[in-house]
């Protein structure tokens, strides 16, 4: 454990080299390079910070690393920055994606360079405040400004319906979070704090916390997303350039799901058990809605955003499960997620970069020119489905298990999320790389260059690491989990004796 402030670096250096690349000036080909290699160099420095933080975390459970400065003490208003084993994870998964990102758009971004990798390392402070942040008021501020940058990039880099998509995105996650703007308010009124660590036992009413559990469902719902929040994922992924995908997918759709662990069920736990069969139903329908709708797609991107709401869902029956594995399995479901769909994400763009076509018919035969993309793009399809040994399969066990432990029903319907997933999933790889050329561009299909492989195999070695030792993640969240069930359990039999 380190005495110096270790997560306001990982904030504030991404922004700190946001405004070194807008000093940039010159010939208009020195500042594209430039501004490439600030920010890919900045995002290093904060992945090294990240994997420091993970190397010295604490085995013990509860916040670390904890920073306060008060801001306006009278009305408990502070700076309040600290981690435990589940919010560290997801903080290490930002800042391992970003430098992904800016290499996958090294050759693909080619307009207004420097202001794209402005807003990258904008939305890197962010995803990271989100997840450390301690103190209720700046946890939404960071949530909700989030959407700003995303904002600009789909709207700017995206595809032929961007301006459509990229407000589309803003509209709608932002009317989600306006309940979670009263909810806060009034939490913060009935326990006297923002501070998140109080709130956490603090017991609020059982009326209150049915009149709050609605507004933070909403707004967590939309980010994560649930059928029937959904319908804003599909455009903005197809709209958003690949970089963009990558982070929607790989951490943007994280934060609904961390919201329910951090708020939802710890703060609101009896209104939590009470709509726990309403959350169930929606997580099956998302299940097995979103991948029936998959099997439709004639849009590569678009069936992997329906898989990404059928993931989730199985991320929200996990928690709602209240059971350690469950919730264990919904962590390693939204870790394994964010690698494999940004890894997904990035195949496409891959494709994409070189036949500038999405559509799945527009392919075939891709084994016969680019052999290694289609071994990568298998090993991560693999992972997708939930292949034994990839990362895929311990997450979606885990809440098969918890899932049984509830209800037989659940976990028979949740189950057959499986099957869909691989039947869309293997059906698209069948489609794509296998089969006889019938397009005349894919004859002229280059295979991955050295720096798309070097993209890829840190993503592999996620995939197979989480797959083959998920000890080493569920260990640092493991004890925090069980302490959140225990609270939870206690909680519930004191309210209803």
């Amino acid at each position: 454990m380190t005495n110096w402030p270790i997560l306001s670096l990982m904030v504030f250096i991404p922004l700190f080299g946001a405004f070194i690349i807008s000093l940039i000036d010159g010939e208009e080909k020195n500042i594209v390079k430039n501004s490439k290699m600030v920010t890919l160099w900045t995002s290093m420095v904060v992945f090294i910070l990240s994997i420091f933080l993970w190397a010295t975390f604490p085995t013990d459970p509860g916040f670390h690393f904890i920073e306060e400065v008060n801001i306006f003490s009278s009305v408990g208003i502070s700076y309040r920055l600290g981690v435990d084993g589940i919010s560290m994870l997801f903080v290490v998964l930002s800042a391992f994606l970003v430098p992904i990102c800016i290499l996958s758009s090294w050759k693909s971004i080619k307009i207004r360079v420097k202001e794209y990798m402005i807003l990258f390392l904008i939305l890197e402070s962010l995803m990271i405040g989100t997840f450390s942040a301690l103190d209720l008021l700046l946890f939404y501020i960071f949530f909700e400004a989030l959407l700003i940058p995303m904002f600009f990039i789909i709207g700017i880099w995206g595809g032929p319906r961007k301006v459509y998509a990229a407000f589309k995105f803003f509209l709608y996650t932002l009317a989600g979070s306006v309940l979670f703007l009263l909810a806060i308010i009034l939490m913060a009124y009935h326990s006297g704090t923002f501070d998140i660590r109080e709130l956490l036992s603090h017991n609020f009413s059982y009326q209150l916390q049915l009149i709050l559990w609605p507004a933070l469902f909403i707004s967590f719902a939309v980010k994560t997303p649930m059928w029937p929040f959904h319908t804003w994922l599909p455009d903005a992924h197809v709209e958003a350039p690949t970089a963009g995908s990558v982070i929607l997918a790989g951490v943007l759709l994280k934060v609904g799901g961390y919201g329910f662990i951090r708020f939802s069920i710890p703060m609101l736990p009896n209104a939590s058990e009470y709509f726990s069969g309403f959350v169930f139903v929606l997580g099956v329908i998302a299940v097995i809605y979103a991948s029936l709708v998959a099997l439709m797609q004639t849009d590569m991107k678009k069936l992997i955003a329906y898989s990404s709401v059928a993931h989730m869902g199985y991320v929200i029956i996990g928690l709602f499960t209240f059971q350690q594995e469950g919730i264990d399995g919904a962590i390693i479901q939204m870790l394994s997620h964010g690698v494999v769909s940004a890894a997904l994400f990035l195949c496409i763009g891959v494709l994409y970069d070189r036949q500038h076509s999405r559509l799945i018919s527009d392919y075939g035969g891709v084994v016969e020119k680019m052999p290694k993309f289609s071994l990568i793009f298998m090993i991560f399809l693999l992972a997708s489905i939930g292949l034994p040994g990839t990362s895929g399969f311990v997450g979606e066990v885990l809440v098969l298990i918890a899932a049984y432990k509830v209800n037989g029903y659940l976990a028979l319907f949740t189950g057959l999320g499986m099957i869909l997933g691989a039947a869309y999933m293997l059906w698209l790889y069948k489609r794509v790389i296998f089969g006889k050329v019938t397009n005349d561009k894919v004859t002229l299909l280059k295979d991955l260059d050295y720096r798309e492989v070097c993209i890829f195999i840190p993503l592999i070695i996620g995939v197979f690491w989480i797959g083959l030792y998920p000890e080493s993640f569920s260990i640092e969240f493991r004890d925090d989990v069980a302490s959140l069930i225990s609270n939870l359990d206690l909680v519930i039999s004191i309210n209803n004796n």
